[in-house]
């Protein structure tokens, strides 16, 4: 995967920042957004993140997610 790819959650990944349900627990299984970010580096430092893809959804919402939660999606 890379920036610019299209891609969708297979997994089930429960968050509770989503900002319709702020506070309680919110599904993004199924959900699709767009790679803006793979975080290698904090600072000028490199790091070995847990979390590596910025995705960014509808709006203002943005997660980060492991490689084996998020699928491409294909144009």
């Amino acid at each position: 995967m890379k920036v610019g790819d299209r891609v969708r959650v297979s997994t089930t990944v429960e968050v509770y920042h989503y900002p319709e349900h702020r506070g309680k627990p919110y599904n993004l299984e199924g959900k699709e957004g767009e790679i803006i970010a793979i975080v290698t580096e904090h600072q000028g430092r490199p790091v070995s993140a847990n979390f590596p893809f910025l995705v960014q959804f509808e709006g203002k919402f943005r997660g980060h997610f492991r490689d084996g939660e998020l699928t491409i999606v294909e144009s």
